[in-house]
């Protein structure tokens, strides 16, 4: 890995509190690879020997229903690791995972990780910073479903997208409207309803570019804007 590798691991809850050294230690000599769309990293009730580290991309994280039906729980993108509990808890994955675009991961293995921190059992503590941190975002989810309107979440998380938050701004959507409207807890029938509200807040969206005319003004509508049933 180069640098800006390293740097990608270090900014992680998982790695980020540890020194260089140890962070390589515990990655091992694992080697980044390329990910084309809709690759399936490991399915639910597999055996869970490796987790993941997201250095480019988009990997979506979801579990099927006994009728069949697709529910995601979360989208991991740069900079964040998914499925590193599972190596820990029962030794199954609890949950499938897929790439949602073109991605590029580095995978760590499980075995080799779990023997190198019974070796050494402080470095248990970044794996519970990394714990607190997926579950102070599940929190988070959970509060925007049930406080915030469907075209309030849309707009939270198109602002998330970029680092503009005066002005105009111009973003692309990493993946299709309909995951995004799974990954924000509506039908997609519902996300196109909210969508088109959101023309009043300066949003427009063409295929899969998306120009907001004031990044303020839609973030005043994202904390301000009173509920909708959208």
């Amino acid at each position: 890995m180069d640098a800006a590798d390293w740097d990608i691991v270090k900014s992680t809850p998982l790695f980020g509190a540890m020194a260089s050294q140890t962070a390589q230690a515990l990655v091992g000599n694992a080697v980044p690879r390329h990910y084309e769309k809709g690759v399936t990293l490991f399915m639910q009730g597999e055996p869970a020997d490796a987790f993941f580290i997201v250095l480019d991309g988009w990997v979506k994280i979801y579990r099927t229903t006994p009728d069949g039906l697709e529910v995601v729980l979360h989208v991991f993108k740069s900079g964040e690791t998914f499925a590193e509990a599972a190596i820990f808890l029962g030794g199954r994955y609890p949950a499938s995972g897929e790439t949602a675009a073109p991605s590029r991961l580095l995978r760590v293995d499980g075995a080799a990780f779990r023997t190198r921190i019974e070796e050494r059992p402080v470095l248990a503590m970044s794996m519970l910073a990394s714990a607190s941190y997926q579950l102070k975002f599940l929190v988070e989810q959970i509060e925007q479903i049930k406080v915030r309107s469907a075209p309030q979440r849309i707009a939270d998380f198109m602002v998330r997208m970029t680092q503009v938050r005066n002005g105009p701004a111009v973003i692309e959507l990493p993946f299709e409207k309909g995951l995004i409207a799974n990954r924000l807890g509506m039908k997609p029938e519902s996300f196109s309803r909210a969508l088109a509200q959101l023309r009043a807040y300066g949003v427009t969206v063409e295929r899969g570019t998306v120009s907001i005319a004031d990044v303020r003004s839609l973030l005043s509508f994202v904390e301000y804007a009173p509920d909708d049933d959208a």
